[in-house]
């Protein structure tokens, strides 16, 4: 073990600059509410290094820490982030095995020192977990009865993935994950290559990345057997294997940000939905990987209070009383944290918004009232100074400053984008859950894209609420269409004598769009903006 530890000392610096990829980390304000603290700390081992074989014969690099009190012991497995390593978890790791159980990190194949190529979540990382948790019990004190599954991005697919096929998972914590890779590669029909672009670099730059990653990836740039695409991200998606993860019936807890720019929220509201075991489902501000950096590095922080309280509950059987709490936790943008018996009561209402006509005097609609279906609005399609930002940095510099990205409505182009903003509010508006855009379009070419904002708006000013694109194909030029948007769930209030405004252009540079160069597009009515009330 002696000659193993330089090697993992060396890898240090590396796993921390990847730490910090979301930079505001380390000093985002969090509503820090420490697990229940033991009344002493049990006696560890210590880390301790190990190379774990799987079947087909690759070594997957790990470590554990395991209480020295005589066992079983109940035990977690985290699964390192996508770029990152075992050495993730080590504040967590230490932290719960001083409260009793046996802690195992490990690599997945294809990163760092572990051996093979990058499957992504696909079938040989899924039997790569079972074969870790055969090691755990065949080496530790691990209670084979009481196994919990763990991790953040990465770790957190291939652990509600593995959930499915491996019925000693007792409970799983999926932090900033994915149920459904094919919304988060093609959300609203539509390709995201920033966020691409970094999973990419990444697995370049910290890992190797196999020929089936490779032909993904390049096809998706070039937008090329999008089927197959979609094929290859089914087999990587927990939704896909949602009636064998019920039949396990693990306890699960979803944690996730309303911004996050790699997997929004909305995919794994869905998938909370459909789940009939124990779950928990908690969101709040912030981006991919940022709300629960801090406890990465062993500061308080209210995510992983909650992961150690939920394996309490459903793997150690020594404290219940998170089970006895609200199941729905949503934190929202001024610091309230609500908690909600199930989705249907976030919101108690939904306020229609008619889109009125667009007025030629300032290029600027009415948000509200009866939906207009008077002349349209001919906008030519062409990048505007409304956007969402980058990703990860955007969002996650917005938990830091409680500064969104903001648009200067004046400047916004009306040649380029539909305008439509609300009469002053009188009371906050506050918005919970997951609001819907109908906007009916005739469009000059058979496929296109749009993208909407939704602003809070003071002055001339604006701060970005949310946004969605949507992307149609197979239209008829010159016939309208009737375009659905979805918008990300979140919890954001509207103070007192704001404005709500809408802005729809077409292109952003989070998205590849399908819009044709020269391409003109005809805003309509009826159209309308639902916004979900508390």
């Amino acid at each position: 073990m002696s000659q193993r530890v330089p090697s993992r000392l060396f890898r240090l610096p590396f796993l921390l600059l990847g730490l910090l990829t979301p930079l505001v980390a380390v000093a985002l304000p969090v509503q820090a509410t420490v697990a229940r603290a033991v009344v002493a700390a049990v006696p560890t081992t210590g880390f301790k290094f190990a190379d774990i074989t799987v079947g087909d014969g690759t070594v997957l690099k790990a470590n554990y820490i395991a209480p020295t009190t005589p066992g079983p012991h109940p035990a977690v497995v985290f699964i390192s982030s996508w770029g990152l390593n075992d050495l993730e978890y080590l504040a967590q790791a230490q932290a719960l095995a001083q409260r009793g159980y046996v802690a195992l990190s490990y690599t997945p194949r294809g990163f760092w020192a572990s051996g093979g190529g990058i499957d992504t979540a696909g079938p040989a990382d899924i039997a790569d977990t079972s074969r870790v948790i055969d090691w755990l019990l065949a080496h530790t004190s691990a209670d084979g009865s009481r196994i919990g599954l763990a991790g953040v991005s990465y770790g957190a697919g291939i652990s509600l993935i593995a959930s499915g096929f491996d019925s000693r998972v007792k409970a799983v914590a999926a932090l900033s994950g994915w149920t459904d890779l094919v919304a988060s590669l093609f959300g609203g029909e539509t390709r995201r290559p920033q966020a691409v672009g970094l999973l990419d670099f990444t697995s370049r730059l910290l890992g190797r990345p196999g020929p089936e990653l490779r032909t993904t990836i390049d096809n998706y740039y070039a937008n090329r057997d999008i089927a197959g695409i979609k094929a290859w991200g089914r087999v990587r998606s927990a939704s896909t294997y949602l009636s064998r993860i019920n039949a396990n019936a693990p306890a699960i807890l979803i944690a996730n940000s309303y911004g996050d720019s790699l997997f929004p929220p909305n995919q794994l509201v869905e998938f909370y939905g459909q789940l009939t075991g124990p779950k928990r489902l908690e969101l709040a501000p912030g981006d991919h990987a940022v709300v629960e950096a801090t406890g990465l590095f062993g500061l308080p922080n209210h995510v992983w209070s909650s992961v150690t309280r939920w394996m309490d509950a459903h793997v150690a059987g020594v404290d219940t009383s998170i089970t006895k709490e609200a199941p729905i936790v949503l934190r929202t943008y001024n610091g309230a944290v609500e908690g909600y018996a199930s989705w249907a009561a976030v919101a108690s209402s939904t306020q229609r918004y008619g889109l009125g006509s667009i007025r030629i005097i300032d290029g600027t609609g009415t948000l509200g009232g009866t939906p207009s279906t008077s002349a349209a609005r001919t906008i030519w399609a062409f990048d505007t100074t409304a956007d969402a930002g980058v990703a990860l940095l955007t969002n996650g510099l917005q938990a830091l400053t409680g500064i969104p990205p903001i648009v200067w409505l004046p400047g916004v182009n009306r040649l380029n984008a539909g305008v439509w903003t609300s009469a002053l509010t009188t009371r906050s508006i506050s918005i919970r859950g997951t609001a819907t855009l109908r906007l009916r379009i005739t469009p000059s070419a058979s496929s296109g894209t749009v993208v909407a904002y939704l602003y809070d708006v003071t002055g001339d000013f604006g701060g970005l609420i949310t946004h969605v694109p949507l992307t149609w194909t197979g239209a008829t030029p010159g016939t309208p269409v009737d375009l659905d948007l979805k918008f990300p769930a979140t919890a954001y209030d509207v103070s007192a004598f704001h404005q709500l405004a809408l802005v729809v252009d077409t292109q952003d540079p989070l998205y590849l769009g399908a819009n044709n160069v020269g391409a003109q597009l005809s805003l309509r009515g009826p159209s309308w903006l639902d916004l979900p009330l508390r």
